[in-house]
C-alpha cells in the first residue's frame, strides 16, 4: 500500500506545550503551569447572552464573515482602543479562534517558497502554519538582554529578496515581553523600506502592566499593510467559545474570507453573540482580571528574586520564562524531572523555539493559592539541583 501521508505534515513535530499537559491529567495531586488558559469563569453577563441566544433559538449559520453587529463592534472597539477605523464589511473576518486566523491569514498571503520571518520564542502555531501553507519560516532569535523584543537590526538583518510577512508576536508567549511606541515605530521603518508585511497577533493586548498596549497598526503607513489578529480566549476568560477576529486590508480579509467559507462556514453562532456583550461591556472585567494577573506576576518575580532564579520581569500576557541554564541541563531535562520529582508541570523553553533553550515557560493563569504551593515545590528542587552541583564539583 502507498503510503497515505503527506510528507509535508508528517514532518512537522507536535505542540510541545501538550505534551506535559498530557502527563500530569494522569498524575495524582499533580499541579500544572503549563497551558495559557486562564482560570477565571467567562463572566456571566456575557454567559448570559450566549445562553439567551440559544433560548432564543439563534442557532443557524451566520454570515460566512461573522455577525454583522460582532463585526461592528470589533470596528467600534479598534477605534476606541487604536484609534485605527475599520470598515466592519469589508475589513473584520470573525474567525474560530486567533489561531484560524494565523492560518488563513498565511494561506491568503503566501506563495510557494516566499519567506515568513519569524521572531522566537514565540507562539507554537506560526512556525507550521508557516510551512502548510508554503513559505519558508526565517527565525529571528530574540535576545533577554534586549528584553525579548524585536530591534530593527535584528529585522534588517533577516529579510532578503524573499522575505513577504513578519510575524510580530507582542504581548509575547512565552516570554511576557511588549514592545513599546519606539520600538515599533523602529521596525515599521524597516519594513515599509523594504515593502514587506505584517502578521501582529496581539491575543495578549489587555493584558499589559506597566504601559499600556500599543498596535502597530497605530502608526503612519502600517494599517495597510498589517493582518492585525486577536480574539475573545484570554481577555475575556473565554478559551471554549473558540472566537477570534481579523482585521486588514479589505483585499487580504476578502481572500481570508473565502478560505474561511470552504474549511469553516462560519464560527460558533452562540459564541458571536456572547462577544458583542463581551466587547459592549466587558472592560470592567478585563480591568479585575488584568489586577489579579498583575499580583501574581509580582508574587512570581519576588519568588525568583528569593531563591537566586535569574528571571526576565514581564510585563504582558500571563507567563514568566525563567532561566535554567545554571543547572546545565536541557530544558526538556528540566522540565522532566520537576514533573516527576515534585509533580509540577510546565513547559519547556524550546517548545517555543529552539533559542529558548535554557528557559521554561510557567503560566501564572492560575490561582495564586495553587501558585504558592508549585513555587514551594520549584524552590524545593532547584535547591536539591544545587546541592547535586555543589557534590559533583
Amino acid at each position: 500500500m502507498r503510503n497515505p501521508l503527506a510528507d509535508k505534515i508528517v514532518g512537522i513535530k507536535p505542540s510541545g506545550i501538550r505534551k506535559f499537559f498530557d502527563i500530569v491529567s494522569e498524575m495524582k495531586d499533580a499541579i500544572s503551569l503549563g497551558v495559557g488558559e486562564p482560570d477565571f469563569d467567562t463572566p456571566w453577563h456575557i454567559r448570559d447572552e450566549g445562553i439567551y441566544s440559544l433560548e432564543k433559538g439563534r442557532t443557524f449559520y451566520t454570515s460566512n464573515a461573522g455577525l454583522k453587529e460582532l463585526r461592528q463592534e470589533v470596528s467600534h472597539y479598534m477605534n476606541r482602543k487604536h484609534g485605527v477605523n475599520y470598515d466592519p464589511i469589508q475589513e473584520v473576518l470573525i474567525t474560530v479562534g486567533g489561531s484560524e486566523a494565523i492560518d488563513i491569514g498565511m494561506r491568503a498571503m503566501l506563495n510557494p517558497g516566499e519567506e515568513v520571518l519569524i521572531p522566537q520564542p514565540s507562539y507554537v502555531s506560526y512556525e507550521p502554519c508557516t510551512i502548510m501553507a508554503g513559505g519558508t519560516p526565517v527565525i529571528i532569535d530574540l535576545k533577554a538582554e534586549n528584553e525579548f523584543r524585536l530591534t530593527a537590526e535584528e529585522l534588517e538583518a533577516a529579510i532578503t529578496d524573499r522575505t513577504k510577512l513578519l510575524i510580530l508576536p507582542f504581548p509575547n508567549n512565552p516570554t511576557g515581553a511588549i514592545m513599546e511606541r519606539k520600538d515599533l515605530e523602529a521596525i515599521a521603518e524597516v519594513i515599509v523600506r523594504h515593502d514587506i508585511f505584517v502578521m501582529s497577533d496581539e491575543i495578549y493586548g489587555e493584558l499589559t502592566y506597566t504601559e499600556k498596549h500599543v498596535s502597530i497598526v497605530e502608526l503612519p503607513g502600517m494599517r495597510e499593510r498589517t493582518i492585525l489578529i486577536n480574539g475573545f480566549s484570554k481577555a475575556y476568560a473565554m478559551t471554549g467559545w473558540r472566537l477570534g477576529y481579523a482585521c486588514g486590508p479589505a483585499r487580504i480579509i476578502e481572500q481570508m474570507t473565502k478560505l474561511h467559507q470552504f474549511a469553516i462556514m462560519c464560527a460558533p453562532t452562540t459564541s458571536q453573540y456572547a462577544a458583542i456583550e463581551a466587547l459592549k461591556n466587558g472592560d470592567e472585567d478585563i480591568a479585575q482580571m488584568r489586577v489579579a494577573y498583575n499580583q501574581r506576576r509580582r508574587y512570581l518575580m519576588n519568588a525568583f528574586r528569593e531563591m537566586g532564579l535569574d528571571c526576565f520581569e514581564p510585563f504582558g500576557a500571563f507567563y514568566v520564562f525563567p532561566c535554567i541554564r545554571e543547572f546545565g541541563m536541557t530544558s526538556d531535562e528540566f522540565a522532566t524531572r520537576f514533573l516527576e520529582e515534585e509533580k509540577v508541570a510546565v513547559v519547556p523553553g524550546t517548545a517555543f523555539g529552539d533559542c529558548g533553550e535554557g528557559y521554561m515557560r510557567i503560566s501564572y493563569a492560575y490561582s495564586l493559592e495553587k501558585l504558592k504551593i508549585a513555587i514551594g515545590r520549584l524552590e524545593h528542587f532547584v535547591n536539591r539541583l544545587r546541592a547535586e552541583k555543589g557534590t559533583q564539583q
